[in-house]
C-alpha cells in the first residue's frame, strides 16, 4: 500500500496535547495491524534541542542513532512502542541550514532562494524521509506550534502542498483544539476553534478531523455546532477531556472511533483486531489503591517536571508494574546545598539523581549520594547522577573533598571524573557529545546483571566526560563494582557498591528505553529495593511479595 500520511495541527493554544494525541493515535493504527512512525516539526531555528536550556524546552530526548530531540519523541515510542530514527526530528533550523549550504555548493545554479519553492522542498523532502528511512505504511506528522504562528507558515504551506501531490486519499489532517471554559457563565466557547480552522482553511488545508480538548465534559450540540461551523462530519469531531492518567489516551480514543474513522477515511481495513487488554489493565492498575513508595528526585531542573520528563514516565512504569503507587518529592539539590528539604530526603524511601549539564546544585547532588550511601538508602544515579556518586565515594575513599570532576574543576587533584581524549579541543558543543545507542557488556554477580538478566546490552548515551579509568583499582579495592564495561572493557558504563543494598550509577540513559508495560529493569530494580526499604508488599511475576 501507498504510505499514508496523517498531519496533526494545533489551534487555540500551544501544550494543548498534540503530542500525545498523535502518539495514542500511533498506538490505534499499530493495534489494527500496521507499520507506524511519527515526526516532529519543530519551527524553532535551533538545530536540535541539544544545547537548549531544560526551562526552555524541557527534556531532550536521545535516539538509537544519537539525534537529540524534542521530548514529544518520547511520547511516541513510549506509546507505540518502536523505535524512531533522525529524520523524525526536523526543525526550521535544519531546514535553512541545508538549503543554505546547497546554495553555497551551487547547487541552485545562481537561481534565487525562496521559501517557496527551496524551504518547502525542503520540508517534503524531509517528511518522504521518514516514509523511506522507516518503510513506515503510515507516518504521522506533528506540526509545533499552533496555526497563526509566523513560524508555522512554511510547514503548512509544504503540507498544503503535499495533500495536493499524494492526493486525499493518502493523507488526512487532524486538528486538535481547546475549548475554553467560561466560569461566570458556566459556558464552554467553540469560537476560538472556530477562529483557528478558519486560519487554517485560508492557508489552504481543511481539517478531516478536530480533536476537541477541555478539561469540562460537553454536551452533544457543542460538537453539532463544531461539525457545522468547521465543515467536517460530526463524528469527525471527538471530545477528548483531560485525562487523570495519561497512558488513558489511546482508549478514550477507540471509544470514539477514532482508529476506525481514519481507516474508513483512508479507504483501508484493519488486519487485525485491536487488542487493548494489556493496556486496560495497565489504566486500571493506576487508579486503585496501592501501598505507597516515595522516591526523592534530586536535580537541578526540578521546577520543570517536563525536563525530567522520561525519567518520570520510568519510575511510574516500574512502580505499576509493581503494584505500588509512586510519590516523587521534586528536590533542587542547590536547596540542599542551603540545608533545606532534608526532611524530605530523609523520608523517602529512594534517591534518584539525573543527568545534568553545568556547577550549580552540584555539591547538593553529592550529599544526595553520600546520604545514600551512608544511610542505606537505594541510589539511583543518571549519567552525571552516576558520575557524582563515584565522586562522593572516592572523596570517602581517598579522604580529600578536592576529588572531582574536571568539568567542575579543572584543578582537582583526583579528577576521577574526565573529558573523553577525543573531547579536549572541542569548541563546538552541538552535537558533540558520545550520543546514542552503544554496547554494554555486564560483569556476573553484579545487582546489573540480575536486573538486566543477560549479559549484553545496548543503551543510549549523552554525555562528554567519563569515569577516569586510573582510579578503578583503589575505588574496586574498598568496594566499588564496575559491573558495565564497553565491549573493549575501556570505559566504564555501569558503577555500584557491592555493600550497599542498591547504590548503581550508569553512564547512560536507560530513562529512553522504558515503556508502559515493559519498564526498564534497572527502573524496576530501583523502584522494588525502594519497596524494600518501605516495607510495603509489592508484586513481583504476579505474586505479592510481603517485604516486612
Amino acid at each position: 500500500m501507498a504510505t499514508k500520511f496523517i498531519f496533526f495541527t494545533g489551534g487555540v493554544v500551544s501544550s494543548v496535547g498534540k503530542g500525545v494525541t498523535a502518539a495514542a493515535t500511533g498506538r490505534l493504527l499499530k493495534e489494527r495491524g500496521f507499520k507506524v512512525a511519527v515526526q516532529k516539526l519543530d519551527p524553532y531555528i535551533n538545530v536540535d534541542p541539544g544545547t537548549m536550556s531544560p526551562y526552555q524546552h524541557g527534556e531532550v530526548y536521545v535516539l538509537d542513532d544519537g539525534a537529540e530531540t524534542d521530548l514529544d519523541l518520547g511520547h511516541y515510542e513510549r506509546f507505540i512502542d518502536i523505535r524512531l530514527n533522525r529524520s523524525c526530528n526536523t526543525t526550521t533550523g535544519q531546514v535553512y541550514q541545508e538549503v543554505i549550504n546547497k546554495e553555497r555548493r551551487g547547487d541552485f545554479l545562481g537561481g534565487t532562494i525562496q521559501v517557496i519553492p527551496h524551504i518547502t522542498n525542503e520540508i517534503k523532502r524531509r517528511i518522504n524521509q521518514v516514509a523511506k528511512s522507516t518503510e513506515a505504511e503510515f507516518v504521522l506528522v506533528e506540526v509545533g506550534g499552533t496555526v497563526g504562528d509566523i513560524e508555522c507558515l512554511p510547514y503548512l504551506e509544504a503540507i498544503r502542498q503535499l495533500r495536493s501531490e499524494m492526493g486525499r486519499e493518502n493523507t488526512m489532517c487532524i486538528h486538535v483544539t481547546w475549548l475554553p471554559h467560561i466560569g461566570a457563565t458556566n459556558e464552554m466557547k467553540t469560537k476560538p476553534t472556530q477562529h483557528s480552522v478558519s486560519e487554517l482553511r485560508s492557508i489552504g488545508i481543511s481539517p478531516d478531523m478536530i480533536i476537541a480538548r477541555s478539561d469540562l465534559p460537553f454536551e452533544d450540540n457543542l460538537r453539532e455546532k463544531i461539525a457545522l461551523f468547521c465543515d467536517v462530519d460530526k463524528r469527525a469531531v471527538v471530545p477528548m477531556v483531560t485525562s487523570k492518567v495519561l497512558y488513558e489516551v489511546p482508549l478514550l480514543l477507540e471509544k470514539k472511533g477514532v482508529g476506525d474513522y481514519i481507516l474508513q477515511r483512508l479507504g483501508l481495513t484493519a488486519r487485525q483486531e485491536p487488542d487493548w487488554h494489556e493496556w486496560a489493565e495497565l489504566v486500571e492498575r493506576t487508579e486503585k489503591d496501592k501501598p505507597e513508595v516515595t522516591v526523592a528526585l534530586v536535580g537541578k531542573y526540578v521546577e520543570l517536571h517536563d525536563a525530567y520528563m522520561s525519567v518520570r514516565e520510568s519510575l511510574k512504569h516500574a512502580a505499576l508494574n509493581l503494584n505500588v503507587e509512586l510519590n516523587i518529592h521534586w528536590i533542587h539539590s542547590a536547596e540542599l546545598e542551603k540545608g533545606h528539604n532534608w526532611d524530605l530526603v530523609k523520608e523517602s524511601h529512594g534517591i534518584l539523581v539525573p543527568g545534568g549539564f553545568g556547577s550549580r546544585g552540584i555539591e547538593g547532588k553529592i550529599q544526595a549520594a553520600r546520604f545514600a550511601r551512608t544511610n542505606n538508602v537505594p541510589y539511583f544515579g543518571l549519567c552525571l547522577g552516576m558520575q557524582l556518586m563515584v565522586v562522593e565515594f572516592a572523596r570517602f575513599v581517598l579522604e580529600d573533598d578536592r576529588v572531582n570532576s574536571t568539568e567542575f574543576d579543572q584543578n582537582s587533584p583526583h579528577p576521577v571524573i574526565d573529558l573523553m581524549p577525543d573531547q579536549v579541543n572541542i569548541a563546538d558543543m552541538g552535537g558533540t557529545m558520545r550520543l546514542g545507542l552503544y554496547a554494554c557488556h555486564l560483569q556476573p554477580g553484579t545487582i546489573a546483571a540480575a536486573a538486566y538478566k543477560t549479559d549484553v546490552i545496548e543503551e543510549r548515551h549523552r554525555h562528554r566526560f567519563e569515569f577516569k579509568n586510573a582510579y578503578r583499582p583503589v575505588l574496586q579495592e574498598h568496594g566499588m563494582r564496575f559491573s558495565g564495561l564497553s565491549p573493549d572493557g575501556s570505559l566504564v558504563e555501569i558503577a555500584e557498591l557491592s555493600d550497599h543494598p542498591f547504590m548503581v550509577g550508569t553512564q547512560f540513559h536507560p530513562e529512553f528505553l522504558s515503556r508502559p508495560n515493559r519498564p526498564h529493569p534497572l527502573f524496576l530494580a530501583f523502584v522494588q529495593a525502594a519497596c524494600e526499604k518501605a516495607g510495603v508488599p509489592y508484586l513481583k511475576d504476579g505474586k505479592t511479595v510481603n517485604s516486612k
